[in-house]
């Protein structure tokens, strides 16, 4: 199963349903957004809430395509979690509780009246640089996002793999040593090492920062206000405990990304999501541990370069996905 672009048709509708960040936008089919609305719902209040916005939300952007005299065709859907791509559903979100077995598709098209495509969000993500971003000119593509999760989409030949209709490219979701466990052999999942919320979480839990150091004076001496952005800063300033910290997530990043490459030997890997707004003090570290583990006769056979479409790629990809 796979996705592939028709010819445009009208106007859509894009939402990004996030684990901190919900947006909806107007926007063509070709991915050119025209207007856009930015929100939040705490993850504590689950799922009904997050859905609340966007029934507040939505109304607006249609009301302006009317206005223009524009025709909304339908509603493209990028949800933080794995879903059912047949039917729209929502499987499970690993951030925000009461999204198991919501049918999104249905949930929108009774209340807005147009037909709903629903994607994963790293998927949706990963079809819009491959068509206006990072994957440009390419024919395998790898988009991998490190944000509040870690999630991953795959272009094959062309088209957007969906494996067996339930999403394909959980890096995530895929296993490598835990370097925090005491116990020798230990694993885990990269998202529950590597993910801007795990980061924050394990250094948050440092008793102290070394006194006089660019992340003590980041952070005001309280490794509970780090933040991957202050961790990246610090780390561009010489910081050695930033840099080990980068060095590892570095590390356990690289391995995933070679086996990705070894498996299936993409000619460009994009990295997105918050995290990877760290730049280069992160990507470079990334570069050197994938080319350690990568197959050998794969080396210098592809590149992995930051993501092009920022805060937008979601909506991005959502539009392209819509019905047209």
């Amino acid at each position: 199963m796979g996705f592939v672009m028709t010819e445009a048709d009208g106007l859509a509708i894009a939402l990004e349903i996030g684990g901190s960040k919900l947006q909806a936008a107007l926007g063509t089919s070709e991915g050119e957004i025209i207007s856009v609305r930015r929100g939040a719902a705490p993850a504590e209040h689950g799922a009904q809430a997050i859905l609340g916005w966007f029934l507040e939300g939505v109304p607006p952007l249609l009301e302006q395509a009317r206005a223009d005299g524009r025709r909304v065709a339908g509603i493209g859907v990028g949800f933080g979690g794995p879903v059912d791509s047949a039917t729209g559903r929502a499987l499970v979100s690993h951030q925000v509780a009461g999204w198991e077995n919501v049918s999104l598709k249905t949930w929108f098209e009774e209340r807005f009246g147009l037909p709903v495509t629903v994607a994963n969000d790293s998927n949706a993500a990963g079809w819009a640089e491959y068509c206006r971003g990072a994957g440009r000119g390419t024919r395998h593509f790898c988009y991998m996002n490190i944000g509040s999760g870690i999630g991953g989409a795959l272009v094959i030949d062309g088209r957007l793999h969906d494996g067996q209709g339930l999403g394909a490219g959980e890096i995530g979701h895929t296993y490598v040593p835990d370097w925090t466990a005491s116990e020798p052999g230990s694993a885990d999942k990269l998202e529950h090492l590597c993910s801007g919320w795990s980061i924050e979480a394990r250094l948050g839990n440092m008793s102290s920062l070394p006194e006089g150091t660019p992340l003590a004076a980041l952070c005001g001496g309280d490794p509970k206000r780090i933040t991957c952005a202050a961790l990246g800063e610090a780390a561009e300033r010489g910081d050695g405990l930033a840099l080990m910290a980068i060095d590892q997530v570095a590390g356990s990043v690289g391995l995933a990304l070679a086996n990705v490459v070894t498996l299936f030997h993409p000619e460009r890997i994009a990295l997105g999501g918050g995290v990877s707004l760290m730049g280069e003090v992160l990507l470079e570290p990334v570069r050197r541990a994938v080319a350690a583990r990568v197959f050998g006769p794969f080396k210098g056979r592809y590149e992995i370069v930051p993501c092009a479409l920022g805060e937008s790629v979601v909506l991005v990809g959502a539009l392209l996905l819509a019905p047209r």
